[in-house]
């Protein structure tokens, strides 16, 4: 079994008899390091030598890279509590940036989170991380570093000290700053901090441009390099893998579902899976990629079906469900911890159908029907009814209209790609001379797609049989919903 585990980053859950968490590990390539455990004769460590002995069974989930794994790790060794886990159950042991809760704040890197009003920043999962992000906030919205107690309106020092000589300070000890300027500071730093560079740049960008106008080009150019610098930090990704505090996810639906449906671990990951098409044509087949209960847009992927003729939304789930994780199989991508199918007990069973012919037939699958918002599960007749109001249900409602918002908008993309000048000429008996005597009289290949056959026919050197072809490739009844 471990053979078969992605050379990729990601954490990896031993479970024991009883099916419960007993540890729970990062890796920066989950085969190495699974494969590890079990390639020692003896361990130094009796500890290590109790938890091999007592593994049962062993699941990972994948991630996009090293960073991830080790905040998911530190999650859900908090969530689960791990026997073995000794080490981040004690606390945290990645640093964070603090910004005091003060008039005038500092910034501070601890270890140690306290309810003191601050705002906490990280984690950060590697130490060149942290140095970066620290020496472009010195450089650029540098704030004060003393322990002075300062109070806005109060003046302690008659001088500054030399680090406002050196562009390093504001100096609102010695009223240099007022408190409104002292905190619009404080302001982008945060942003620089969680991320939001985007964000950042744009505020930056209306300072420069009034300085500009204000003929004051020392600071516009301090902005300039400024925003230049954020950019930098946007590529080179130095910014937190982690939210804020304030920011972190709920996964109260995450566990309510792997409560309900019997999940040996939290779905993490969630791939929901439509189908849309108009009377047969243009069928396209979508998934969807919820993570930590968010949609992330990014993973999305859309299919025009390739073996599957006609009506037959069973074959196209089954051909969507194939082609996407037979390339999640080849590139060593994620795999989900659950696959939610839009649809009923039929459309479950020829997915599981694709899920067995890939060997992935250990994935949990389910189908939730819209009509009575009905959970089918595999190998079950009578389906899972949960109240409206249960949060593990309105997950799964999320993930299964999201794939069906995606699965509309991807199928009316390729049908109205039928609506440019080229979709007229690749009719057969049809061609430039017609097509301009068309557009030239209706306006619009849309608007030809509205006409009856008899309107299309009474163009010159337009007949009743070609008018019939046009009739039928201009199509625009609405897609099956």
């Amino acid at each position: 079994m471990i053979n078969r585990f992605p050379d990729k980053p990601g954490v990896y859950i031993m479970h024991g008899e009883d099916g419960k968490a007993i540890y729970i590990g990062k890796a920066k390539s989950l085969k190495k390091r699974v494969s590890s455990y079990f390639n020692h004769a003896r361990f130094a460590s009796p500890r290590l030598s109790r938890l091999v002995s007592d593994i049962a069974d062993i699941s990972t989930i994948r991630t996009e890279n090293e960073a991830e794994a080790m905040i998911l790790e530190s999650r859900l060794i908090k969530l689960y509590q791990p026997f073995f886990n000794v080490e981040l159950k004690m606390g945290e042991r990645y640093p964070f940036i603090k910004i005091t809760n003060e008039d005038f704040p500092r910034t501070v890197v601890t270890r140690h989170k306290q309810g003191d009003g601050a705002v906490y920043i990280g984690p950060f999962v590697h130490a060149g991380n942290l140095r970066g992000l620290m020496r472009i906030s010195e450089r650029y919205f540098p704030l004060r570093t003393c322990s002075l107690q300062l109070v806005s309106g109060k003046i302690r020092r008659e001088r500054p000290c030399m680090r406002y000589t050196l562009s390093l300070c504001l100096a609102p000890c010695a009223g240099m700053c007022g408190e409104a300027k002292y905190r619009e500071r404080v302001a982008d730093l945060a942003l620089l901090l969680h991320g939001k560079g985007a964000d950042l740049a744009n505020r930056l960008h209306r300072r420069m441009d009034a300085a500009a106008a204000a003929m004051e080009f020392e600071e516009a150019a301090h902005l300039r390099d400024t925003i230049r610098a954020i950019w930098r930090v946007n590529r080179q990704r130095l910014s937190t893998p982690a939210m804020a505090e304030e920011n972190e996810n709920d996964w109260t639906p995450l566990k309510k579902l792997q409560e309900t449906l019997g999940l040996r671990t939290l779905p993490w990951r969630i791939d929901g899976f439509d189908i849309s098409h108009t009377s047969g044509e243009h069928t396209v087949g979508v998934a969807v990629v919820f993570e930590q209960g968010i949609a992330n847009s990014s993973l999305y992927r859309r299919f025009n079906m390739k073996t599957v003729e006609g009506i037959d939304d069973f074959r196209s789930m089954e051909e969507t469900l194939v082609r996407r994780y037979k390339r999640c199989i080849e590139s060593q991508e994620p795999m989900p911890q659950l696959i939610m199918i839009d649809g009923g007990p039929v459309q479950l069973e020829f997915a599981r159908a694709a899920l067995v012919s890939l060997g992935l037939d250990s994935i949990p699958a389910v189908a939730l029907a819209k009509r009575n918002e009905e959970i089918f599960l595999p190998g079950q007749n009578e389906p899972l009814r949960l109240g409206l109001d249960d949060p593990g249900l309105k997950l799964l409602q999320r993930v299964r209209d999201e794939a069906h918002r995606f699965a509309i908008t991807s199928h009316r993309a390729a049908r109205n790609k039928k609506f440019s000048k080229s979709a007229l000429e690749d009719i057969p008996g049809m061609g430039k001379n017609r097509v301009a005597q068309l557009l030239s009289r209706f306006g619009s290949i849309r608007a030809i797609a509205r006409l009856s056959e008899e309107e299309i026919a009474s163009v010159p050197e337009v007949g009743p049989i070609l008018a019939k072809r046009i009739s039928k490739a201009l199509d625009i009844s609405e897609p099956r919903q």
